[in-house]
């Protein structure tokens, strides 16, 4: 009977830890998935930022270190 009672014991634990790590993972499953929504919008934006500059430039990339100050 003792054997009996440990042995629910020790089932009950091991369902307590797996729903923990089940909350777990769902919780950095929807981390995850943000985080790559936030890089894809940051992607975008950066493309964005490159056809800007193309555009003024005539298509070539230019550092801004290139270019003069206004005091010259």
């Amino acid at each position: 009977m003792e054997h009996e009672h440990e042995l629910a014991a020790r089932v009950t634990e091991l369902e307590v830890k797996l729903g923990f790590a089940e909350d777990l993972l769902d919780r950095l499953n929807l981390l995850v998935f943000e985080q790559q929504k936030q890089i894809e919008a940051m992607a975008a934006q950066i493309g964005q930022l490159r056809n800007q500059q193309n555009d003024g430039t005539g298509g070539a990339w230019r550092s801004l270190l290139d270019e003069r100050p206004p005091h010259y």
